[in-house]
């Protein structure tokens, strides 16, 4: 259950970063009250998975599908540019999070 809840929040990570993105500075209302909402979530979730996870892979993979889903979301629906450094780079960052949990989380 808290692999689940850690996913979750690390999806709430990155729609808190695209409604920061969108609230043109918090200057928009409703982008704004989605990143505050979407970062209580996410913050929530991450601190109840750290209470049986261990902190370095729980955290990987917290800001690891944070970084690449919000990646991904740039490039699909907000015409930021795509790459083949910036596909291997997401690549990269999905590596990194497998390896810290094959090397044992506790």
């Amino acid at each position: 259950m808290a692999w689940l809840v850690l996913i979750v929040s690390g999806f709430f990570e990155a729609g808190w970063a695209v409604s920061l993105k969108l609230s043109d500075g918090l200057s928009r209302l409703w982008p704004t009250v989605s990143f505050l909402v979407l970062t209580i979530a996410s913050l929530l979730g991450l601190g109840w998975a750290m209470r049986f996870l261990a902190a370095g892979p729980a955290y990987a993979v917290w800001t690891g599908i944070g970084a690449s889903v919000t990646a991904i979301i740039g490039i699909l629906f907000l015409g930021e540019s795509v790459s083949p450094l910036k596909i291997a780079s997401i690549l990269l960052i999905i590596a990194g999070v497998v390896g810290l949990n094959l090397a044992g989380g506790h």
